[in-house]
């Protein structure tokens, strides 16, 4: 993949711009194959998965710099000020295209992007999701509740700017520090998660869920561990941190001849020790935090 960005010194994020797609996956297969040398022999490694050079981010976790009229979505620069950075190819073409329509909505919702060397403003970032399904979760990051009631009562203008709009959310990060988000998030919409369908399964991401970015490489990631399963057919399966159950879910419904019984335990901030019994299959599946709907 080409970046005018990175061949203009404006974004250098992607480090291993440059080297051939090919090349990073064989350089980080030997690497593995080099560190577990001593536990897995040679001759048992599969070939990496590959997925897309380009346009395969399902998030985007941007740096809202510039003005109020004219706010930037992107990075900071040296001097920690906001720099552009449309077009980026690393998101999902729907994904994209939600962002190019946020911008002006920003600028029109009259949110202050806040200016990190003054420690002025407001908005510091936002975090989109896109679902394979055009759905979209969008996230505002602000210092203070001082300027929710613009988001919120800019919904309907949010929902036109981005189609498929289904969360809205603002976080609450009043620390000076470089630290993504804060700890309080208040919904804004009726919907609080993000249906998010891998393969046969339709995971429900709250705002401050954890996944996997790269939906074609989390699809074969699942199917290999769902596939494991199977050919082991466990009786039980303990998936401990299983944030949105993604393997703990693959385990479930992977083929056997046993009744299975999948556990997963995680303890989510936003649900703190809300237990939830799901059946499926004759399976039960037991998590702590996170409410798992299935299809």
């Amino acid at each position: 993949m080409r970046c005018p960005h990175y061949d203009a010194g404006e974004c250098r994020s992607c480090t291993l711009m440059g080297t051939p797609y090919e090349q990073q996956l064989a350089d980080l297969d030997a690497h593995v194959r080099e560190v577990l040398a001593e536990i897995v022999p040679h001759d048992v490694w599969d070939a990496p998965v590959a997925g897309p050079e380009s346009a395969f981010r399902n998030k985007a976790k941007l740096v809202v710099g510039g003005t109020k009229g004219a706010p930037t979505f992107g990075i900071l620069d040296a001097d920690r000020r906001g720099v552009s950075l449309p077009e980026c190819g690393l998101y999902e073409p729907r994904l994209a295209a939600a962002l190019d329509g946020l911008l002006p909505a920003v600028a029109e919702l009259g949110l202050t992007p806040f200016d990190v060397p003054g420690r002025q403003g407001e908005l510091k970032h936002l975090i989109v999701t896109g679902s394979p399904d055009g759905e979209l979760m969008a996230r505002f990051v602000l210092r203070s509740p001082g300027q929710m009631g613009r988001v919120e009562r800019g919904l309907d203008l949010l929902r036109k700017a981005a189609p498929g709009l289904r969360v809205v959310s603002v976080n609450l990060q009043p620390e000076h520090k470089a630290v993504l988000e804060g700890e309080e998030e208040v919904v804004l919409t009726p919907a609080d998660t993000l249906p998010m369908r891998v393969g046969e399964i339709v995971f429900h991401l709250r705002p401050r869920s954890f996944f996997q970015t790269n939906t074609t490489v989390t699809t074969a990631l699942y199917g290999q561990a769902r596939d494991w399963v199977g050919l082991i057919d466990p009786g039980s399966v303990l998936d401990l941190y299983c944030g949105v159950g993604g393997f703990a879910l693959n385990a479930a419904v992977a083929k056997g001849d046993h009744l299975r019984r999948v556990e997963g335990v995680e303890v989510a901030p936003d649900d703190p020790g809300v237990a939830v019994r799901w059946r499926r299959f004759d399976v039960d599946f037991l998590t702590v935090g996170h409410a798992l709907i299935p299809l």
